[in-house]
């Protein structure tokens, strides 16, 4: 039985992590560490307000903090929300498993009974 996991968390990191541009900020911190929303910003080819409607989906799902030094907001990518999502690939997997599993062992026992 696949172990219940809260869905709306989940729900808000797959949805922040459907957006190329979101996958591509997360890729660009998790590259090159804390960065300012104007360093992210220069980045992609869109102005500096759709940057940050990006970065406050990715904080909304957790997958980002801002920290404040001094009069800068430093982006960080916080890669924990993502073992959400890999339990719930897990769990998927495991279902497939006992299902091939069940399957082979199906199989197998055709195969037995054909050559009796």
């Amino acid at each position: 039985m696949v172990e219940r996991i809260e869905s709306e968390p989940l729900s808000r990191v797959l949805k922040a992590a459907s957006d190329p541009t979101r996958r591509a900020i997360l890729t660009f911190l998790a590259q090159n560490g804390p960065q300012r929303v104007t360093v992210i910003a220069a980045q992609f080819d869109m102005s500096l307000n759709a940057i940050s409607k990006h970065i406050k989906v990715l904080e909304t799902a957790g997958l980002v903090s801002r920290r404040t030094e001094w009069r800068e907001h430093l982006i960080e990518v916080d890669m924990a929300p993502l073992n959400r999502v890999e339990a719930w690939f897990a769990g998927l997997k495991s279902i497939w498993a006992l299902r091939l599993d069940a399957l082979d062992r199906h199989l197998q026992q055709k195969a037995a009974d054909d050559d009796d």
